[in-house]
C-alpha cells in the first residue's frame, strides 16, 4: 500500500497570504514571485469542548484597566524607546544588519536585570554557551547569575521556560528554531510563523516578556513572512553604519508606547555605551564657515535631534547630472531641486549635487526641507552660513514653507544648544512667541518666513 503524501500548501513570505497553488503574483500584497511551498501540520483530534469552558463577551463599562507594569532595563535609551521600560508579558522583535549589535546589546540589559534580581533566560540558537560566555566576559562583570541555553528545538525551549518561569527570555534567533512537526528547514516561512505563534501564546499566559532576535534581508527588513510583524508587540530596528560607531534603536511598532522613538548608541571595545545628548554628538566635527553645511533640527518620536546637512553643488563633466543622497530620500532631493530652479531662477539643471546628513542617521520627515534647500544655495553660491544659525520647516512645490509638529520642542532645544538665530516657518513662529516668553528663548532670535524667496535675504 502506498503511503499517504504530506499535504503541502503555498505560504507569500511577505504577507502570509495562502495558497493551496502556486501563484505568480500574491493577491494579498501584489509582490510577483514570492510563494513558497510548506507543509501542513495535522493538529491533534480536538476534544469537545463542554459550556462551562466558553468565554462570555464583557461589557465594555465593567473592564477595570490595571496600570501596566514595567520593569526597568537598566538601559536609558532602550527604556525610552519601550515606551518607559519592559511590560510584563510582551512579545519584542529586535531586528538589524548582522554584526550590528543587536545580542550584545540584549546580553547588556540581561546584565542589568540580574542585577535588579530578575531571573533571565538566554536562549540561543547560533552560539554555544561558550561562546556566549566568552562575550558576556567582554562587556563586564555579572553581579547574579544569567541562565543560558543552546538549543534549537523550541519545544524544549517552552518545556524549561514553562518549568523555570523567568520574568525574561531572549531567543538568539528566531530563524534558528524549529518544530519537528512542521518537516521544514528552520527559517522557512513556516517555522518562523508557528515558533512566533507558539512563543506569543507563552507569553501571554505564563506571562513571560520575550524578546526575539530577527534576521534581516538586503532590503533590511526582518527575514520570513511580514505577518511576524504584525503577531509581536513591539518591533525595534537596530540601525546604523557597519564602518561607523553610532548605533540607532528606532522603534516602528509599539503597543505599550509611541513609535518612531529613537535611542542612540556608541559601539565600544565593551560594548554599547548610551549616547544622553545625541544633538552633541551629532554635531561633532562640524566644520566652521562651510558652505553647504546647515545645522537642522529633526524630531525622531518625542526627541528632538540636531543634525548637520551636507550639501556638495558643481558643474557636471557629463551629458547627465549626478545626483545622490545619503541619510534622507533621493526624490525628495529632487523635487526640492526642481523647486528650486522653478521657483528662484536659478539653475541646477547643469549641476552635480550630492546631500549627506552627517553622523550615520537617515530622515524623512518633511522639517527637513528647508535644511537641504539652504545647503544647496549656499554650496551652489559658495557662501557659507552662519554657524550659530539652525532652520526647520516643510517646502512645498509653488515655494510656500508650511509648518511642521513639534516646533517648540525643537526651538527649545535649539536654546539649550546655545545656537543664536532660528530660521522657521511663519506660522510656527506665530505660534511660538505666544506660547513662549522672551526669557525662555535665552537670547534665540525667530527669523519666521513665508516662501523661499526670503531666504537668500535672511542667509
Amino acid at each position: 500500500m502506498a503511503k499517504a503524501k504530506n499535504k503541502t500548501v503555498f505560504f507569500c513570505k511577505e504577507c502570509g497570504f495562502e495558497s493551496p497553488k502556486w501563484l505568480g503574483q500574491c493577491p494579498g500584497c501584489k509582490e510577483w514571485d514570492s510563494f513558497v511551498e510548506e507543509p501542513v501540520v495535522k493538529s491533534a483530534a480536538g476534544r469537545p469542548v463542554s459550556v462551562s469552558e466558553h468565554r462570555e463577551p464583557s461589557r465594555l463599562s465593567e473592564i477595570i484597566i490595571k496600570e501596566e507594569t514595567r520593569m526597568r532595563s537598566g538601559i536609558g535609551e532602550l527604556d525610552r524607546v519601550l515606551g518607559g521600560g519592559i511590560v510584563t508579558g510582551s512579545l519584542v522583535l529586535v531586528g538589524g544588519d548582522p554584526g550590528i549589535g543587536k545580542s550584545t546589546l540584549l546580553l547588556q540589559m540581561c546584565r542589568e536585570l540580574t542585577a535588579q534580581e530578575h531571573d533571565v533566560l538566554y536562549v540561543s540558537g547560533e552560539e554555544s554557551i561558550n561562546q556566549i560566555k566568552m562575550r558576556a566576559d567582554r562587556l563586564g562583570e555579572f553581579q547574579r547569575e544569567l541562565f543560558l541555553l543552546s538549543e534549537t528545538d523550541l519545544d524544549v525551549v517552552v518545556d524549561i521556560v514553562t518549568r523555570k518561569k523567568p520574568e525574561v527570555v531572549i531567543i538568539d534567533s528566531i530563524q534558528t528554531m524549529y518544530r519537528e512537526e512542521l518537516g521544514s528547514a528552520p527559517g522557512s516561512v513556516g517555522q518562523v510563523r508557528e515558533t512566533t505563534g507558539t512563543l506569543m501564546r507563552l507569553a501571554k499566559s505564563l506571562p513571560v516578556t520575550i524578546f526575539i532576535i530577527g534576521h534581516v534581508t538586503k532590503e533590511g527588513v526582518v527575514a520570513g513572512p511580514r505577518v511576524l510583524e504584525h503577531m509581536v508587540d513591539t518591533v525595534l530596528y537596530f540601525e546604523g553604519d557597519g564602518g561607523a560607531s553610532y548605533r540607532f534603536l528606532r522603534g516602528v511598532k509599539n503597543r505599550f508606547g509611541s513609535t518612531d522613538e529613537i535611542g542612540v548608541f556608541e559601539m565600544r571595545g565593551d560594548g554599547l555605551k548610551e549616547v544622553p545628548n545625541p544633538s552633541e554628538y551629532m554635531l561633532q566635527g562640524k566644520p566652521s564657515q562651510a558652505p553647504g553645511s546647515v545645522v537642522a533640527c529633526s524630531v525622531e518620536g518625542t526627541r528632538p535631534i540636531m543634525v548637520e546637512v551636507q550639501a556638495l553643488v558643481c558643474q557636471t563633466s557629463f551629458n547627465l547630472p549626478r545626483r545622490t543622497s545619503a541619510g534622507t530620500d533621493y526624490n525628495r532631493v529632487n523635487l526640492l531641486m526642481a523647486v528650486i530652479e522653478k521657483r528662484m531662477g536659478i539653475r541646477m539643471g547643469d549641476c552635480d549635487a550630492y546631500i549627506n546628513v552627517a553622523g550615520g542617521m537617515r530622515i524623512n520627515e518633511p522639517a527637513l526641507d528647508l535644511a537641504i534647500i539652504m545647503a544647496l544655495l549656499t554650496s551652489y553660491r559658495n557662501q557659507s552660513l552662519d554657524d550659530e544659525t539652525i532652520c526647520f520647516g516643510e517646502v512645498g512645490l509653488t515655494g510656500e514653507v508650511r509648518g511642521v509638529t513639534m516646533a517648540e520642542q525643537r526651538v527649545a532645544e535649539a536654546a539649550k544648544m546655545g545656537f543664536e538665530r532660528c530660521i522657521l516657518p511663519r506660522v510656527n513662529e506665530r505660534q511660538i512667541r505666544k506660547l513662549l516668553k522672551p526669557e525662555q528663548l535665552g537670547g534665540l532670535q525667530l527669523a519666521g518666513v513665508e516662501s523661499i524667496y526670503e531666504l537668500l535675504e535672511v542667509i
